[in-house]
């Protein structure tokens, strides 16, 4: 009895013991850093996991790519770059009136479905204008105004005229170009090297039919339509017509005065008329 007594209290210290062990065991450093330890590389391989279960199941999916035009640059960029995209500027334009950097083109276009890190390849405005020499433009000294201005319309330059002036070619043909207040074409030397801004506004001068001065002619002794011929080539006319005696054929009738008078002092300008008496019986006056 004394001996079963003694090997229960003996198993008693040995099972206390053996918990005071597990006890010290468990708080111990060592188990402690182990314990940390294996918890950072759960941590990490669950994190990895989760990572690349991510990845697989956005791999290949399509995003809607959004509407950059009309955007500035700068703008754009740091959006797309939040949505994974790269924008790359591909070509840049003037457009007069428009600020530069702002997006006017995009491809692909505004709501395709694309992949991540798609690239987006953008047109946008430059903040100068083109220019042009004066050199690398048309003929324009000489030539039909409306055609020139259709032809510098192409080229995005306006164009209004400035004046007219008498000239005996054809009327409205280009004389002289003028560029923010200086004659660049028509004077005594054509400027080519000056650069016009794209967008920018030339002044014209042109010919005229009216407005010239020139002597007056004398058309006594001339048939009326001899005369006429004449004047038109002057560009005069023939104005009111007196007749003395009967008259059959009048452009075959004789000028035998006119008003205003003949003169190498006096002027006529360009489009007037010049008053005629005429008669079927050649002046005696006339060879």
């Amino acid at each position: 009895m004394h001996a079963m007594s003694k090997r229960k209290s003996s198993e008693s210290t040995n099972d206390s013991n053996f918990l005071t062990e597990i006890l010290a065991f468990l708080t111990s450093k060592t188990f402690i850093k182990n314990l940390i330890f294996i918890g950072l590389f759960v941590g990490l391989v669950l994190f990895l996991v989760f990572t690349w279960l991510r990845f697989y199941t956005n791999h290949g999916q399509k995003l809607e790519l959004p509407d950059y035009i009309g955007e500035y640059i700068k703008d754009a960029k740091k959006d797309a770059e939040d949505k994974t995209f790269e924008i790359i500027v591909n070509d840049s334009v003037h457009i007069v009136g428009k600020k530069g950097g702002l997006i006017r083109e995009q491809n692909p276009k505004p709501g395709a479905m694309v992949k991540e890190n798609r690239k987006i390849y953008v047109t946008v405005t430059k903040h100068q204008a083109d220019k042009i020499k004066v050199g690398e433009l048309t003929e324009l000294y000489g030539r039909d105004y409306n055609r020139k201005k259709n032809e510098l319309a192409y080229k995005n330059i306006n164009c209004v005229v400035k004046s007219r002036r008498y000239d005996s070619g054809e009327p409205d043909h280009i004389l002289e170009v003028w560029y923010k207040g200086q004659r660049i074409i028509g004077g005594s030397k054509d400027l080519k090297n000056v650069e016009i801004e794209i967008g920018d506004t030339l002044e014209f001068v042109l010919s005229s039919d009216g407005g010239g001065e020139q002597t007056i002619p004398n058309l006594v002794c001339q048939k009326l339509s001899e005369a006429r011929f004449n004047l038109e080539i002057s560009k005069l006319a023939i104005g009111r017509i007196g007749k003395i005696g009967d008259i059959d054929d009048l452009d075959n009738a004789y000028i035998i005065s006119q008003s205003p008078e003949p003169s190498i002092v006096d002027k006529i300008s360009m489009g007037e008329s010049i008053n005629v008496t005429i008669s079927s019986e050649k002046p005696a006056k006339c060879q």
